[in-house]
């Protein structure tokens, strides 16, 4: 099953801490919008059964429902893929009003994610965010009103100042959404960004790592203990609720990315558009798509493998991998084995929960060296 990854740069304000290709253009969202359907056109269909549709960004929900319309009238056209069991919208709360709610109704989106960040409106301007904490609850009511019943939210943790009562008032007012799934992540201090340039300049600090630690324990053991499954380092669903797109990337499934800085797999070759809105645009009126590729030789393909599924709790299926890399795998592995860092179920290795705060080394450490 393949999915398709569609980004939406478009965001009507900056974020400080955003480090994704976006662009506050707003005028240039239909031209933009022609183009991503010509770049379908160029690619042509594929003869993998498209299995979810991803839309990214950015702010896809600063697309009008036309140019929406008009995306997936081109995806079923080029794709076939009006059967796809998973077709997402990332959205912003303040876009979620009764009028564009409304409108979903009309589009074959069956599940939300809606980037949250935090519910202390005090932390939500230092983010530079758009909306305020009292949205949160009332674009999800709006979305169970129009019959979405695959809400995802996503939060941050690690802000300077930040205490460990903060963290858990988040965690708590988060719950009592009863979304299907949600997606927690440490602050980023990402080189290039307003919060960086803070940063630097001395003007915020960032949190310690045993802080930090503390945090991610706390949003383990409260989402677990709520019923919440945590199938992926940085990933909680109810059971049945997780997400299929992103889940194709960690179980090596191809897919194809559309727009401006997207990438693309088909198994034996990774590709990426250009991450410039202008060269991007250009280049498809003009009949080409703007993308690099490299080939994805077997070392690589281990390593691919090793580095992200095990993020998640399925783990490395080693019966997937040649008798080379699977002998490597678990020698490399045998300490981490041995320490309880690693575990082996069946045929799976995966990280335990010891593990899952060093998982970052114990992947670097498996990974293939050329003079071994």
């Amino acid at each position: 099953m393949a999915g398709i990854y569609i980004h939406i740069p478009f965001c009507r304000s900056r974020c400080t801490y955003c480090g994704f290709f976006s662009t506050t253009q707003l005028e240039l969202r239909q031209q933009y919008v022609d183009d991503v359907c010509q770049e379908m056109t160029l690619r042509g269909g594929t003869a993998e059964t498209v299995d979810t549709i991803y839309l990214g960004g950015g702010t896809p929900s600063q697309l009008t429902p036309a140019q929406l319309g008009q995306l997936f009238l081109y995806i079923n056209k080029v794709y076939g893929a009006s059967n796809a069991t998973e077709v997402t919208l990332e959205m912003n709360p303040d876009d979620i009003t009764h009028e564009y709610v409304e409108t979903l109704s009309q589009l074959p989106v069956n599940r939300v994610s809606m980037g949250t960040q935090t519910f202390d409106d005090r932390r939500l301007r230092f983010l530079n965010r758009r909306h305020t904490a009292a949205q949160v609850p009332e674009a999800v009511e709006r979305l169970r009103r129009a019959g979405i019943s695959n809400i995802s939210i996503d939060l941050m943790y690690g802000f300077p100042g930040e205490s460990i009562d903060d963290w858990q008032r988040d965690i708590e007012a988060a719950l009592a959404l009863n979304v299907e799934h949600l997606s927690a992540y440490s602050l980023i201090y990402e080189e290039g960004t307003p919060l960086y340039r803070q940063l630097q300049q001395g003007l915020i600090t960032e949190t310690d790592e045993d802080m930090s630690l503390r945090m991610y324990e706390m949003l383990i053991d409260r989402l677990t203990a709520a019923g919440y499954e945590h199938y992926e380092i940085s990933n909680f669903s109810r059971p049945g609720f997780r997400s299929r797109h992103n889940s194709s990337y960690w179980q090596d499934v191809p897919y194809i990315g559309l727009g401006a800085a997207a990438h693309s797999y088909d198994g034996h070759y990774r590709s990426w558009n250009v991450s410039d809105l202008r060269r991007y645009m250009d280049a498809i009126e003009h009949g080409t798509i703007p993308c690099e590729r490299e080939l994805i030789d077997d070392d690589t393909h281990y390593n691919d493998r090793v580095t992200v599924a095990l993020r998640t709790c399925d783990g490395l299926d080693l019966s997937r991998l040649s008798d080379r890399y699977r002998r490597y795998c678990l020698d490399e592995a045998q300490r981490f084995l041995d320490n309880g860092l690693l575990r082996l179920d069946g045929n799976h290795l995966v990280l335990t929960r010891k593990g899952l705060f060093v998982s970052d080394y114990v992947m670097s450490s498996l990974i293939w060296v050329d003079d071994r």
